[in-house]
């Protein structure tokens, strides 16, 4: 299972949130507490409980075909 990478997720996320990692990310992906595709069907979200940010969510992003990663931050409004 191979993972792709948006222009804005290289460029913009991880330069402005370089304590996340794409290991997390793909992470989240394959194993989320939760999944949401939003309603346009555009893009899919996924969280999951991650200990390395001492055990905050992180929401992660993904293209429509849920193997491109556009855009993941720590999610402090989700309740699973």
């Amino acid at each position: 299972m191979s993972f792709n990478y948006t222009e804005y997720f290289e460029n913009k996320v991880l330069a402005k949130r370089p304590y996340l990692t794409k290991e997390m990310c793909i992470q989240v992906v394959k194993h989320p507490l939760q999944k949401e595709v939003q309603d346009d069907g555009e893009r899919v979200r996924f969280w999951a409980e991650v200990p390395e940010l001492s055990g905050r969510y992180l929401r992660v992003v993904t293209l429509a075909d849920e193997r491109t990663i556009h855009n993941a931050f720590p999610d402090r409004r989700f309740k699973p």
